[in-house]
């Protein structure tokens, strides 16, 4: 392992991944492994792969592991995506029995927005500056003047009477066979709600839908500028390892 490397691990509703980061640059350092979320998402199924993806780089030292929850101080509080045996659970202390490494567990989209902060469509952008992750549900990270402001859930603001993950997630948009536009109409209304409550700087649009960001951000009109997230659907794992290289250097 080299001085400047780190490892982070993306648990997601359909995937897991990770990877070595080389945290000067914010790349990762080998091909990421994904395999698929195990169904159900219990704590010991999903310890046993990351296990297996540290295993399988040979991984033995600190690891960042993102989660889809509200976590606080390594346990995860709520389960919106996955198995509800996650509610209230010493994350860190169940990931680190199961895969025998040092293990920091934090919120996916405040991982993902740390690593844009840092390395890409963030840095360097003063003011109030919002991460939306779109996948399984809807991920938020919000940054004032580059400092997190952890756990939001802006996810489940209400939309017309629906969660707004319910109306404008990724996994929306093709379970309900939505088009670009039809989707993008959904998204704006969204945006524009968030623009209202907090006044953004700029928005980053993550998540595995930023690598077809030429299809429907065109379309979206805001008073705010709008991004894609430059890291796209590997942000979470360079954040994870960032966030874990921090708090081991403490």
């Amino acid at each position: 392992m080299s001085v400047g490397q780190g490892f982070g691990i993306d648990i997601g509703g359909s995937g897991i991944k990770g990877a070595p980061v080389d945290l000067e640059t914010g790349q990762l350092a080998a091909d990421r492994l994904r395999i698929d979320t195990p169904q159900p998402a219990t704590p010991k199924a999903i310890a046993r792969v990351a296990k297996q993806i540290l295993d399988h780089f040979s991984w033995r030292a600190s690891v960042g592991c993102t989660f889809p929850a509200v976590v606080r101080r390594g346990v995860t509080m709520t389960a919106a995506n996955v198995d509800d045996r996650w509610i209230e659970l010493d994350a860190d202390a169940l990931l680190e029995g199961i895969t025998a490494r040092p293990v920091h567990v934090l919120n996916d989209a405040d991982a993902a927005g740390l690593a844009e902060m840092r390395y890409g469509a963030g840095r360097g952008v003063s003011g109030v500056v919002i991460m939306l992750t779109l996948g399984t549900g809807i991920g938020s990270a919000i940054f004032g003047d580059g400092r997190l402001l952890p756990n939001t859930e802006f996810g489940h603001l209400e939309i017309r009477g629906k969660a707004a993950e319910r109306r404008a997630s990724d996994r929306v948009r093709k379970d309900k066979g939505l088009s670009w536009d039809k989707w993008a109409a959904r998204l704006e209304e969204y945006l524009h709600t968030m623009e209202d409550l907090l006044w953004p700087d700029l928005f980053i649009i993550g998540g595995g839908v930023s690598k077809h960001h030429h299809a429907f951000l065109p379309l979206i009109r805001t008073r705010t500028q709008i991004v894609p997230a430059a890291l796209r659907n590997e942000a979470g794992i360079v954040g994870a390892a960032l966030e874990a290289s921090r708090i081991k250097a403490v």
